[in-house]
């Protein structure tokens, strides 16, 4: 069980006062990294986030005439503590001390193959990948808000060159390097009796979780295979709605929902049973990245993007369950 350790502390900075909110977790290696445009509301009043440093910190700066009470430092402590463990979260798994990083924003159907991939390109580079995972318009709306990222690998085609209209990419940097695999997971100890999607009206299926279409690709797929046939009028009602594929995978796997549709790259044997959405119910599910123009590290950034497209990456992605991009 994660054990998690937090307490705060009141600063002066300036003519504001500053609470640092120190989290330690023993099974979480993370640094949490919040843009100044984001806001987290707190006692009705708004409450400005930056990183400190390399530590897992959070410094909140607040209004003078905001009084800060032993009672809020410790909600402030536990707010700390879901923004790490949040929808759109900072994987470090693979950096060390010293050295160059980059900064990859990564749709959530990556979280597992891109950290693996991530290893294999700091042990043949000495380049670092920091990555922050969420949900595909989530994160473009952070580029286009100015989030210091390198690279963007998104869940679709259409983010991305939304993004290189905008003029926000590196020009001839754009690419689809894999098409996804949708599947409905039942996972182990669920009660659903399920051996086809057409099943998912019976009623041993309560809930069902899909991530947002809106703006998780794997949503929006999965609604344009329920419509097509024709299960969504009778599903809907059940949807319990995820704010990415991760986070999905969260509610199936502590029993909040009875089945969820993932992507392939996110099962394993021995959780559970998936069962494959044929492809022609569905828009392909492909997949592209780009550099970011606002990078200063373009020449390591770029050195990824090409590791992630070239032979080692690509077979690592396929091992996933991932296609080949067409």
């Amino acid at each position: 069980m994660m054990q998690r350790r937090e307490d705060a502390e009141t600063r002066r900075h300036g003519d504001k006062e500053s609470v640092v909110i120190n989290v330690a977790a023993s099974s979480l290696n993370a640094r949490v990294r919040v843009s100044r445009h984001q806001r987290l509301r707190h006692s009705r009043r708004a409450l400005r986030f930056r990183r400190v440093s390399a530590s897992t910190s959070l410094r909140v700066y607040i209004s003078p005439r905001l009084r800060v009470s032993r009672l809020s430092l410790l909600s402030l402590a536990l707010i700390s503590s879901l923004l790490i463990a949040g929808c759109s979260r900072r994987d470090t798994s693979n950096i060390q001390d010293g050295g160059r990083e980059i900064n990859v924003a990564a749709a959530s159907n990556l979280t597992d193959a891109f950290a693996e991939l991530g290893k294999q390109f700091t042990a043949r580079t000495g380049v670092r990948v920091v990555y922050s995972f969420g949900a595909t318009a989530d994160l473009a709306k952070q580029i286009e808000n100015g989030a210091p990222f390198d690279l963007f690998a998104a869940a679709d085609v259409e983010h991305v060159e939304t993004l290189n209209r905008q003029g926000l990419l590196v020009d001839g940097t754009l690419a689809v390097y894999a098409r996804g695999r949708l599947v409905l997971w039942i996972p182990q100890g669920s009660g659903a009796q399920v051996a086809r999607l057409e099943d998912l009206t019976s009623r041993t299926v309560g809930r069902v979780g899909i991530a947002k279409p809106d703006v998780a690709p794997y949503g929006r797929a999965t609604v344009e295979a329920l419509r097509m046939l024709n299960l969504w009028s009778q599903v809907e009602a059940k949807v319990i709605y995820g704010q990415n594929v991760s986070q999905v995978k969260q509610y199936a796997a502590t029993g909040n929902v009875d089945v969820a549709f993932l992507p392939l790259a996110l099962t394993r044997e021995g959780e559970g049973r998936a069962i494959e959405v044929d492809e022609n119910l569905h828009q392909p599910i492909e997949q592209a990245l780009a550099l970011i123009k606002a990078s200063a590290k373009q020449d390591d950034a770029l050195r990824f993007r090409d590791f992630v497209l070239g032979a080692e990456g690509q077979s690592l992605l396929e091992r996933f369950g991932y296609r080949k991009p067409q």
